[in-house]
């Protein structure tokens, strides 16, 4: 789905396929025949994008064979699709039944990083639409909080130089210039923007910069401007935005709002909670760490918990969902002036893991809902002034 700006920038709007199991060629070509064409028609569009996600040793593999990676450019050509970004952030079993910390692993203090993300920069490369201007691909934000010191920052720094000097010679070799986005997550070594501003001032802006989730925006309790602003004073670009929206529980201290957030509790992902209180932000690593573990939240203030929602349903009551904030993060990033990027990718990868009665049913149920979101964003962007492109 393609959108312009008043200033003439085209803007990129996809959905992340990580919402689909898939570890193979095969996998890939079957989610762009069940899913990827049926939203397209479901929107009435003549083309759609997908945010891609490849887990590693297959994108090694299409990384070392342009044939392989053609036969997917002709299979999403084919199905009015087109791919300007990647999700390289989980590394592979992201759909597993037990991810939670592993989706941190291996991180950028480890070479196996590096080569899987300049495998996928290598593979968007030949996938890229020929009017596309770049390619982004997201990653996580260098690693999990913990262990972390000064021996294992100096080498993950290290790791985004030599990622930079990558992308830089892979640029000069094709003439498709991709940029890599690190994403603040809650937990992480960088969790929010202002730890971007700080850990990642030295890196390679012109390769290198940030992935906003609008969800982990949410969740840190970051205003949308303030962020912004606090990116740009540190010369960070914003490589692409993930359009996403958070749980979130205005009264948390409550027997309903409990009941209806342990409906979210579940083994799959980590579900980081954050409560705004007097004192500050309270943190737990896992939405049932926060509800029973050994040092539970007392609810004194409103929760937000890592855990993407439908952008175009929101929670039951007594909960609610971020989207009021996402709304005005888009209107911050797309708004007067020239926009602060180009490559949005809703990111709702959660719809299998969702509590039941809320889940969509069968390949109908997930177009359906795919669709709905797309659509969701496309009338934000269309209320700010962006049109169809």
């Amino acid at each position: 789905m393609r959108l312009r700006h008043p200033d003439g920038t085209l803007v990129h709007v996809a959905y992340c396929t990580n919402v689909h199991p898939a570890e193979d060629l095969d996998g890939v070509l079957d989610q762009v025949r069940r899913y990827g064409a049926p939203v397209r028609a479901a929107l009435g569009l003549d083309r759609v994008g997908l945010g891609l996600w490849l887990p590693a040793p297959l994108a090694r593999r299409l990384a070392g064979d342009p044939g392989e990676t053609e036969r997917l450019r002709t299979a999403l050509e084919r199905s009015g699709l087109e791919v300007v970004t990647l999700n390289a952030f989980p590394y592979a079993g992201f759909q597993a039944p037990v991810v939670k910390g592993r989706v941190y692993h291996p991180d950028w203090t480890e070479r196996e990083r590096l080569d899987y993300t300049l495998d996928c920069a290598r593979v968007l490369g030949r996938l890229l639409p020929d009017d596309a201007r770049r390619g982004s691909v997201s990653t996580l934000p260098l690693a999990w909080r913990a262990p972390w010191d000064a021996g294992r920052r100096r080498r993950a720094l290290d790791n985004l130089d030599r990622l930079a000097a990558g992308l830089g010679a892979l640029a000069a070799e094709t003439g498709r210039p991709v940029r890599v986005g690190l994403e603040p997550e809650p937990g992480c070594v960088v969790e929010t923007t202002g730890d971007a501003a700080e850990l990642l001032a030295a890196v390679d802006r012109d390769h290198i910069g940030v992935c906003l989730d609008t969800c982990h925006l949410a969740v840190a309790f970051e205003e949308p401007d303030e962020a912004l602003a606090r990116l740009a004073a540190a010369g960070l670009p914003v490589v692409k935005t993930q359009a996403s929206a958070a749980v979130q529980a205005p009264r948390p201290a409550g027997a309903d709002a409990r009941a209806a957030l342990s409906s979210f509790a579940e083994d799959r992902f980590l579900h980081q909670v954050r409560e705004s209180a007097a004192d500050g932000i309270r943190a737990r690593d896992d939405l049932p760490d926060a509800l029973a573990g050994e040092a539970p939240l007392d609810g004194d203030g409103p929760w937000r918990v890592h855990f993407h929602v439908p952008l175009h349903r929101r929670p039951l009551a007594p909960l609610e969902g971020t989207q009021e904030h996402l709304s005005r993060t888009l209107a911050a990033l797309f708004g007067p002036g020239a926009p602060v990027t180009d490559h949005v990718e809703v990111e709702t990868y959660t719809w299998s893991v969702l509590p039941e009665h809320q889940r969509p049913e069968g390949d109908a149920g997930l177009v359906s809902g795919l669709a709905g979101e797309l659509a969701w964003v496309r009338g934000r962007l269309t209320e700010i002034g962006l049109e169809d492109a």
